[in-house]
Formats: C-alpha cells, structure tokens, sequence
C-alpha cells in the first residue's frame, strides 16, 4: 500500500512539474508574441483590430487552465476511492 502511495505522489508531482514548465513556456511565448506584435504594427500605427497576440495568449490558456486543474484541484484517485467504499458499503448492506 505504500508504494501506491508513493507511486500516486510521484504521479501527482509530475503533473505539478509539467504544468510549472508549461506556465514558463506560457510566459516566453506571450512576451515573444508581444514583442513582435508591438515591432511590427504597433509602433508603425498598423491598428488592425484586436492585437493577435490575445488569440495566441487566449489558446495557450485554455491548455494551461485544463492543466492546472488536473495537477493541483483534481485527484481521480481520491474520487474513485470514495465511488468504490460507497459501493463497497451499499453492496454490504443487501
């Protein structure tokens, strides 16, 4: 049972990794993405609308957000263990 645990910790902590990586990419792919936006139509006083970098931005965060639930608000594990004692309990009780 404590190598579950430990492998479910292990699990847990990869998932918190990958996320913080993908927040650094996140943060140097926005910065590029401005820059360049501001280089190029900006600073020309290209006004064409919505800068493009917020759909860049807006796609890039939508990942992020379903990442970051997965690794810090959500544990299957915890749910399925919680699904299987309440069947575990009801099956008892016939």
């Amino acid at each position: 049972m404590n190598e579950q645990k430990d492998e479910k910790l292990w699990r847990i902590a990869k998932q918190r990794a990958n996320f913080q990586d993908s927040l650094v990419g996140f943060v140097v792919i926005t910065v590029i993405c401005w820059a360049i936006w501001y280089l190029t139509a900006y600073r020309n006083g290209i006004n064409l609308g919505t800068p493009w970098p917020l759909w860049v931005m807006l796609g890039l965060g939508i990942g992020l957000v379903t990442q970051f639930i997965r690794a810090y608000k959500t544990d299957n594990d915890t749910l399925a263990e919680r699904e299987y004692e309440k069947l575990k309990r009801q099956q008892e009780q016939r």
